[in-house]
């Protein structure tokens, strides 16, 4: 079992294997190891130089840091990880955790918002959070300052999990550590990101779609027009969830974000029971776990790469539109993107979406 995690480790943190490169890889190749022995030949096939693969060394220094710190490891279709979150296509192979692992066997539910939130929003969110606690319902959040902090304080007794953007050992904002040591005893901690990361602007929309991704549904409480929970919402949304938020006055500026999501289409929430009828249908799906490595088929680039690479521009476009297009079949296109992508010659993009990088 630890070779196989160092076989992991080792692919996931090799430059230029992210998240949709890391499944492709084994639902080609079937295991980690074999996986690692093919990637210097694909990319040297996709027209690049081989990647510098993560020494072992470097991987077992990782996995003894993190079992150091308590925290461990969820693999991606194995033992309790999230079964909502290993439905997206950039799923996390690997996360960090350290707190009550029961908690990721229960329906999740996110509340998000604004970091200057207001003291009603807070009060209201702590309430909300509180009351979805009584049902049952583990609450996901940011361990972000104002509405996240309310959110993770009101369900602190009934189970909550905070999703943070860099290291599992890294207390961000300060101010929040001892919410953060709180919740490693009572609560849960997750983190993609190695131990020591400190959070970058990049890295919180890739702990905003693990929010999402893990939830029934997302409620947003207080949100500006172009804020960091209206991304989290949209990928909710993107992720086939439900997303609800929280009516505000058209005089606050905060609330701008909340009744736009309204006006869209999202759902009205006035209280715990609005948040519980809109998730129940996605209870079924928490209960059964997805084969996150399910196999494409037939996967040759030999034919496809010269078709893909023709079709591809700087322009991003669906893989299915790639596919149809190119007449070959999924596995062999499949193949000549992770070629391509093994090059460094190839962009992913949101929605499933490619593109061929120019430099």
């Amino acid at each position: 079992m630890i070779e196989d995690l160092v076989d992991r480790l080792r692919l996931l943190r090799t430059p230029g294997i992210g998240p949709v490169t890391f499944r492709q890889l084994i639902m080609r190749f079937g295991s980690p190891g074999a996986a690692l022995a093919a990637v210097p030949d694909l990319a040297r096939r996709g027209g690049g130089n081989a990647p510098a693969i993560t020494t072992r060394d470097q991987a077992e220094r990782e996995i003894a840091r993190a079992e150091k710190l308590g925290a461990k490891w969820l693999t991606l279709g194995q033992g309790l990880y999230p079964r909502l979150l290993a439905e997206l296509e950039d799923a996390p192979p690997l996360i960090m955790a350290k707190g009550n692992l029961n908690l990721l066997d229960k329906q999740a539910v996110a509340i998000v918002g604004a970091r200057n939130a207001s003291a009603a929003a807070c009060r209201f969110a702590r309430g909300l959070a509180y009351d979805l606690g009584q049902h049952d319902l583990v609450v996901v959040s940011g361990l972000a300052r104002g509405i996240d902090s309310a959110a993770h304080d009101g369900a602190l007794a009934t189970g909550t999990i905070g999703v943070i953007a860099g290291g599992i050992n890294i207390f961000y904002p300060p101010e929040n550590e001892e919410r953060q040591k709180a919740m490693y005893e009572r609560g849960l901690v997750l983190a993609e990101m190695p131990p020591g990361t400190e959070p970058r602007a990049r890295h919180f929309p890739y702990r905003n779609r693990i929010i999402a991704g893990m939830a029934s549904g997302t409620v947003v409480v207080e949100a500006a027009p172009r804020s960091g929970s209206l991304i989290t919402a949209r990928l909710a949304a993107e992720a086939g969830r439900e997303v609800m938020a929280v009516p505000g006055s058209p005089l606050d500026p905060r609330a701008q974000g909340c009744n736009q999501l309204i006006r869209d289409g999202a759902t009205l929430i006035q209280n715990a029971a609005d948040v519980v009828e809109a998730v129940q249908p996605f209870e079924s799906r928490v209960r059964s776990a997805p084969d996150a490595y399910r196999p494409l088929g037939e996967m040759n680039g030999d034919d496809a790469l010269g078709l893909v690479e023709e079709l591809l521009g700087p322009s991003p476009v669906p893989v299915d539109e790639i596919i149809r297009l190119s007449g070959a079949s999924t596995g062999a296109v499949q193949m000549a993107l992770l070629e391509l992508d093994l090059a460094g010659r190839l962009d992913r993009h949101a929605g499933g979406k490619v593109s061929l990088r120019t430099a």
